[in-house]
C-alpha cells in the first residue's frame, strides 16, 4: 500500500508539473473565454416576465338542485379557449392597443409578430387543475423588455380569458340546450305518430282489444240469457197462438152449425180452455217474479196477456148469461122458425173478431220475437268472433305498445334533460356558474426573467476551463523537447547513471525572475478581471 501511495504522489507530482508548465495554456483561454462569455451576458437584451393566477371557482349554486351543462373538463376548456385568444385577429389588435413590437413592425411581416408575441405567452395549469373536486387553477404570463408592457399584456390576457370563460360557457350551455330542444322536437313527433298509430288501431279493432275482453264477456253472457228468455218467450207465444187458433176454430164451427143448446152463447169446453190459458200464464208470472222485478218487460208482457185473456173469459162468461137469459124469456110465437137471436149471433161474430185480434197481435209478437232472436244470434256471433281474436290482438297491440312506450320514455328523458339544460343556461347567463376569480394580479417584475447571466457566466467559464484543459494537451503532447529524468530514461537504450542539474547565470537568474513577476502580474490581472466581471453580473441579477 505504501508502493501504491507512492505512485499516486509520483503521479500528481508529475501532472502538477505539467499544469506549471503549461500555465499559459490554462490561463489564457480560461480566461478569454470567461471574458467573453461577460462581455456576451452584457450585451444581451433583458427580457422581464409578467406572471398572474387564475382561480377556478365553481357554481354559485349546489349542484344538486342544478347540474352544469358545460364540460368540466378544465384542461379542454382551457385549450379551446386558448387557441380563441391567441388568434392571430385577436394578437394584433392587442399588439395595435398597446404598441407592442414598435421598433419592428418595419422589418417584420403581421405573421411574424404574432409567432413572436405568441412564443413570450404561457399558460399553465396549477396544482389539481384537471380535477373537478380539486383546487382549478392556471397561471398566465407574458414576457417583454419593458416589465409594465408586460404586466399591461398580462392583464389584457387576463382580462380577455375571463371574458371568453363567460362566452364559452353561455354558448356551450346554449348550444347544448338548442341540441336537446331540437333532440325533444322529433321525439315529439316519433311520440306523436306512435300515439296516432296507437290510436288507429284502437279505433280499427274496437272490440277486440285485450282490455275489452272482459266486458265481451259480460256483453255475451247477457246476449245469451236474453237469447235464451227470447227463446222462451218464443215458446209461450207459440203455445197461446195454438190456443187462440183452436178458440176462433171453436167459435167458427158454432157459428156455423148452430147446435149449442144456448145459442150464440160460448160453449163450456172454450170456456175451460180460456180458464186453462189464464192458469197457465199466471204460473209463468209466479215464475218470472221469482227472478225478476215486477217493471221487466217478460213481467209487464205477461201481465198484458193476463188481462186480456181475464177480459176475454169475462166477456166468455158474460155471453153465456146473457144467452141462457135471453132463451128462458123468450116465447115459441116469437120466434116461430125456431132459430138462435140475432142478439146471441152478434155478440158471437164480436168474440170472434177478438180472438182473430189476439190472433193477429200474437203473430206480429212471435215475428217480432223471431227478429230479435236472429238479431241477438248474429250479435253473439260478432262477441264470439271478437273473443276468438282477441289473443291475435293482444300479440299485434304488444308491438304497438311497446314503441310507444320507449317513444314515450324517450321523449319524458329528454323533456327533463332539456329542462336542467335550461335551467342550467339562465344560471350560465345570470352568471352564476363556474368562473374565473384573479387569485393573484399581474406583476411588475422588478429583475429580468431572462437571460440568466449567472448561468451563462458559469458556462462559459466552464466551456473557458474544458478549451484551456484540450489546450495544454495538445500542447504537451505535440512537445517534443525532455523536462525530467524519466522522460530521458524513455528514449535512451542504457540506464541514465548521473544527471547534470540546470546551471543558469545571473543574467538568466534575473531573467528568470522578472519573467515570473510578470506572468504572476498578468495572471492576477486576468483573474482579478474575470472575479470582478462574475462579481458585477453577480450584483445586476
Amino acid at each position: 500500500m505504501l508502493e501504491a501511495g507512492a505512485e499516486i504522489n509520483k503521479t500528481l507530482d508529475e501532472y502538477l508539473q505539467l499544469a506549471v508548465r503549461r500555465r499559459w495554456w490554462l490561463l489564457l483561454p480560461s480566461c478569454v473565454v470567461a471574458l467573453a462569455t461577460i462581455g456576451v451576458s452584457l450585451l444581451l437584451t433583458d427580457v422581464y416576465r409578467s406572471e398572474t393566477v387564475i382561480l377556478v371557482e365553481h357554481q354559485k349554486v349546489p349542484e344538486h338542485y342544478v347540474i352544469s351543462n358545460v364540460s368540466p373538463e378544465l384542461r379542454n376548456r382551457l385549450q379551446t379557449m386558448t387557441q380563441q385568444i391567441l388568434s392571430r385577429t385577436r394578437l394584433l389588435r392587442i399588439i395595435d392597443e398597446l404598441g407592442l413590437y414598435a421598433d419592428r413592425k418595419e422589418d417584420m411581416v403581421p405573421e411574424e409578430l404574432v409567432e413572436l408575441m405568441g412564443r413570450n405567452i404561457q399558460v399553465d395549469l396549477l396544482g389539481a387543475g384537471a380535477k373537478r373536486n380539486g383546487l382549478n387553477a392556471f397561471k398566465i404570463s407574458f414576457s417583454a423588455e419593458d416589465p409594465r408592457v408586460a404586466q399591461q399584456v398580462t392583464s389584457r390576457l387576463t382580462s380577455l380569458f375571463i371574458e371568453e370563460n363567460l362566452k364559452v360557457r353561455e354558448q356551450q350551455s346554449l348550444g347544448t340546450t338548442n341540441f336537446l330542444r331540437a333532440q325533444l322536437e322529433e321525439a315529439r313527433k316519433e311520440l306523436q305518430q306512435q300515439e296516432a298509430r296507437l290510436r288507429e288501431f284502437k279505433t280499427r279493432f274496437l272490440g277486440e282489444l285485450p282490455e275489452q275482453h272482459q266486458g265481451n264477456l259480460q256483453v255475451l253472457g247477457g246476449l245469451q240469457m236474453q237469447l235464451q228468455n227470447i227463446g222462451t218467450a218464443l215458446n209461450r207465444a207459440r203455445e197461446r197462438r195454438v190456443y187462440l187458433e183452436s178458440l176462433v176454430a171453436q167459435y167458427r164451427s158454432l157459428a156455423e152449425t148452430e147446435a149449442s143448446s144456448l145459442p150464440g152463447a160460448p160453449t163450456p169446453r172454450a170456456i175451460s180452455g180460456a180458464e186453462t190459458e189464464l192458469a197457465r200464464l199466471r204460473r209463468q208470472r209466479a215464475e218470472l217474479l221469482g227472478r225478476y222485478t215486477p217493471k221487466h218487460p217478460d213481467i209487464r208482457k205477461i201481465e198484458d196477456e193476463i188481462a186480456q185473456t181475464e177480459t176475454l173469459l169475462a166477456q166468455m162468461k158474460k155471453e153465456q148469461e146473457t144467452a141462457a137469459d135471453s132463451t128462458a124469456e123468450d116465447k115459441p110465437a116469437d120466434n116461430p122458425k125456431g132459430s138462435p137471436a140475432t142478439p146471441g149471433r152478434s155478440q158471437l161474430a164480436t168474440v170472434i173478431a177478438q180472438v182473430e185480434s189476439q190472433l193477429r197481435a200474437n203473430q206480429t209478437e212471435i215475428d217480432n220475437l223471431l227478429g230479435e232472436e236472429e238479431r241477438l244470434k248474429g250479435k253473439v256471433q260478432t262477441y264470439e268472433r271478437r273473443l276468438n281474436l282477441t289473443p291475435l290482438r293482444e300479440q299485434q297491440l304488444a308491438d304497438v305498445v311497446r314503441d310507444y312506450k320507449l317513444s314515450k320514455q324517450n321523449y319524458e328523458e329528454l323533456l327533463k334533460k332539456k329542462m336542467e339544460s335550461e335551467l342550467a343556461t339562465s344560471m350560465e347567463k345570470r352568471q352564476q356558474g363556474e368562473q374565473f376569480r384573479i387569485l393573484d394580479p399581474p406583476s411588475l417584475p422588478e429583475k429580468p426573467y431572462r437571460p440568466d447571466r449567472l448561468r451563462v457566466n458559469a458556462l462559459g467559464a466552464t466551456l473557458g476551463l474544458g478549451l484551456a484543459v484540450g489546450l495544454a494537451f495538445l500542447a504537451e503532447v505535440r512537445d517534443r523537447s525532455v523536462h525530467t529524468e524519466k522522460e530521458v530514461s524513455r528514449f535512451l537504450p542504457v540506464p541514465l547513471v548521473i544527471g547534470v542539474p540546470n546551471l543558469p547565470t545571473g543574467i538568466e537568474q534575473r531573467q528568470q525572475w522578472w519573467r515570473r513577476i510578470f506572468e504572476c502580474v498578468a495572471g492576477s490581472t486576468l483573474v482579478l478581471v474575470v472575479i470582478a466581471g462574475e462579481l458585477f453580473i453577480l450584483w445586476r441579477g
